[in-house]
């Protein structure tokens, strides 16, 4: 990166708490966001962030990463709460939107521990470079522009919001609120840069946030905080309650047509799209960090902390690229990091409302701006014309696809099937098959490379029985055979030979390989030896 924001360090208990403050209070804005895209109150997506980060921190399989309530979920679950309030209106239920929300989430935990104990979380090694470079990039776009949401307000006409669609329209703000959230923001990315060129005796994004809301605070520039979020999407500046209580979806009717169904599906989705972001996220701090997590313990963790919120009424949620990146920068690194920024925030929700409600968003805006700076792959620029152009097309489709279309899941697996095919036509191309006359009346075809199923048929049509001699003899000493595609080639191969009654000798197969050819008798032979190789083709 061109931005060397994060450095390998060791975590302690100073660092591992400030870190956990600071992330505290990033994390305010972004779950009431994610709340209101959901279509839920604020609450249900603090909840959940503490639910989410208190669970996996103590026991998940990455230390240092933040999980909370995200984008990515609120996008997928918010479906099943306009249904589910729709429904609720016809039987007489006021809250049933937020029943199905619930159900979802507890769903998508299970599904997630089931993901852990089957010991899938091992796949995400199968994710090429490419991939992941695209998912990165695509992930800091995302943050970036969703952070100019914040310099927009409601379009108000005659002292009343304008609703669209049950929404309120939002417009940009005056140019003077602009530069002075622009301004402000700038300060704080002024700090995070510049203070630990000074001392990091403590984290530079806690000091930017507490400066900026100092300014704030003193009257000196009048800016948005977070209770003008607040009173835009739920039209209460307050942030305060009680602890919440257990919350069972005992009203969903399970008998109505479609309902189970989209459940059940919506859980699935939500619980592939937190798995995928979650290990992705993984990956990344392991990289950045140079230590290694656990995908399966993550995965385990992700389950439970997720059927715990929809439990206690939360919106559930996964690992936060962004937060986890804040906490990364300073100097998070133990379990004990986000354990404090989950107890620090339903600190802040139980009796420390009025005070984060002053908190300017610009400074948050500005903190988010550095992560976007220290997320994006810089190097992706330097890739044009020094690696292959299939390279740089996987990373743009991913990229575009997270930006897009939101759906990580989505992305990654395009991402995964464009290399696997990338890779596949590559392969092809490199079956080489070297043809040797020396001995009279016998030829032998040295074969070189990797025979699967995007190879045999080049392999079939190199060789032609009705020009060759009578005796034939295939060498596969420097090849492999890697699938069932690959032996039917074979049967198929030595079936022509023997139409065309000539012998053939396939030489230097695997014993696994050498069962599976049907067609051996007098004019087809399996050459048995001490020195052929021992491997069973994947895909049998």
């Amino acid at each position: 990166m061109i931005f060397n924001l994060f450095k390998k360090q060791n975590g302690n208990w100073k660092d591992d708490t400030l870190s956990g403050l600071t992330v505290a209070l990033a994390l305010v804005p972004e779950a009431i966001a994610f709340s209101f895209i959901a279509g839920v109150g604020p609450l249900v997506g603090l909840w959940a962030a503490v639910f989410m980060g208190l669970i996996t921190s103590a026991f998940g399989g990455r230390p240092g990463m933040i999980s909370g309530s995200t984008g990515a979920i609120a996008i997928v679950v918010a479906i099943v709460v306009r249904v589910g309030n729709e429904h609720g209106k016809e039987i007489g239920v006021t809250d049933l939107g937020i029943q199905y929300l619930l159900a979802v989430i507890m769903i998508a935990g299970i599904i997630q521990i089931l993901f852990g104990l089957a010991r899938l979380g091992r796949f995400i090694r199968l994710v090429p470079h490419p991939v992941m470079m695209g998912f990165v990039n695509g992930l800091a776009i995302v943050i970036l522009i969703g952070q100019f949401g914040f310099f927009k307000e409601p379009l108000m006409e005659g002292g009343v919001a304008v609703l669209e669609n049950g929404q309120k329209v939002m417009t940009w703000m005056g140019t003077n609120d602009i530069m002075k959230m622009g301004g402000l923001a700038l300060i704080t990315m002024t700090i995070i840069h510049f203070l630990p060129k000074l001392t990091s005796a403590v984290p530079s994004i806690l000091v930017a946030i507490l400066v900026v809301g100092g300014i704030s605070y003193s009257g000196l520039i009048d800016t948005k905080t977070i209770s003008d979020v607040l009173f835009e999407g739920w039209g209460s500046r307050e942030l305060s309650a009680s602890f919440p209580e257990l919350s069972l979806p005992t009203d969903i009717p399970w008998k109505r047509e479609g309902v189970a169904l989209l459940i059940i599906g919506t859980a699935f989705s939500a619980a592939m799209v937190g798995i995928i972001e979650s290990l992705m996220t993984l990956q990344l701090i392991d990289d950045l960090t140079e230590t290694r997590g656990s995908g399966n313990r993550e995965s385990l963790a992700q389950g439970a902390a997720n059927f715990l919120s929809g439990l206690f009424g939360g919106m559930g949620g996964c690992a936060m690229i962004g937060q986890s990146l804040i906490n990364i920068k300073s100097g998070g690194r133990g379990r004990w990091s986000g354990i404090v920024a989950a107890l620090t925030l339903a600190i802040f929700i139980l009796i420390g409302g009025p005070l984060i409600v002053n908190i300017p968003v610009a400074a948050l805006v500005g903190v988010m701006f550095m992560v976007v700076i220290g997320t994006f792959e810089w190097s992706t620029l330097k890739t044009f014309g020094r690696v292959p152009l299939s390279e740089i097309f996987v990373i743009g489709a991913v990229t575009l696809i997270t930006v897009f279309m939101h759906n990580l899941a989505l992305a990654v697996l395009t991402g995964v099937i464009l290399s696997a095919l990338v890779f596949a036509w590559e392969s092809a191309k490199h079956v080489r098959l070297r043809r040797d006359d020396s001995q009279e009346g016998v030829r032998i075809y040295n074969l070189q490379g990797v025979l699967y199923f995007g190879s045999v048929r080049e392999f079939g049509e190199r060789l032609n029985p009705a020009a060759d001699p009578d005796e034939v003899i295939i060498d596969f000493k420097e090849a492999r055979v890697a699938d069932f595609s690959s032996l039917e080639a074979l049967n198929a191969i030595t079936e022509r030979y023997k139409i065309a009654g000539k012998r053939i000798r396939l030489r230097h197969l695997s014993h696994a390989c050498a069962k599976m050819i049907d067609s051996a008798d007098e004019l087809v032979t399996v050459e048995v030896a001490d020195d052929d190789p021992h491997y069973e083709p994947a895909n049998i």
